[in-house]
């Protein structure tokens, strides 16, 4: 076996275990040394693989990218509704929250407290992508379907993606007992009530929503 395909398996190993020892110590600021400790490797065996810290916390948020926006390609690729479409990717959002809970402490900024600028910075564009494809939707709903939202299309996408934050920061919160999923479908069908209305409709009263 070649060296290049020994350090492959290595590196997924360290990214599993951070990403473990996030979950088991909620709150906690996780050391290189408990790290390698997790591992079973030395802190230097460690730097070999990852030049430092912030390295192994963005190979994370690669991997919470690559899984999610993969996901929401193949649901836009999709001849479904906008309603669907959406409940979808927020669905996907949540579903990835629950099944990796050390990943959201990232997501929701907690583990990375004290750490690089440049995590904060990638997860803001995170969610900034997130809501730009909830607000792309929304917007080609008029076209596609003949429905436009209450609200323009920016502040509807802000509003849905509020809601399933809001449901992530809970789970972060308690420790992750609060699972995100529970009782999501329930707020969604209420946010979603009155959330669009027919296209003659929109004309009549003026609204645009291309803002």
């Amino acid at each position: 076996m070649s060296k290049s395909s020994q350090k492959t398996p290595r590196r997924q190993q360290i990214l599993e275990c951070l990403a473990h020892m996030l979950e088991e110590s909620p709150g906690a600021r996780i050391t290189t040394a408990a790290l390698a400790q997790k591992v079973g490797v030395s802190e230097a065996a460690l730097y070999r693989h990852f030049p430092s810290k912030t390295k192994m916390f963005e190979g994370l948020i690669e991997f919470m990218e690559e899984a999610v926006f993969s996901q929401i390609s193949i649901i836009i690729s999709k001849p479904s509704g906008v309603k669907a479409q959406c409940e979808q990717i927020l669905w996907l959002l949540l579903m990835f929250c629950e099944l990796n809970p050390g990943i959201t402490r990232i997501m929701t900024g907690d583990a990375i407290i004290g750490e690089t600028d440049r995590l904060r910075r990638r997860i803001i564009q995170f969610f900034e992508r997130l809501e730009t494809q909830l607000k792309k939707i929304l917007r080609e709903a008029e076209l596609r379907e003949g429905l436009r939202t209450q609200l323009p299309a920016t502040i509807a996408a802000n509003s849905l993606l509020a809601l399933a934050e809001g449901r992530i920061v809970q789970y972060v919160r308690s420790e992750f007992k609060r699972l995100p999923t529970e009782h999501w479908p329930a707020q969604l069908d209420i946010t979603f009530s009155g959330f669009f209305h027919p296209q003659n409709q929109a004309v009549k009263t003026g609204q645009s929503n291309l803002q």
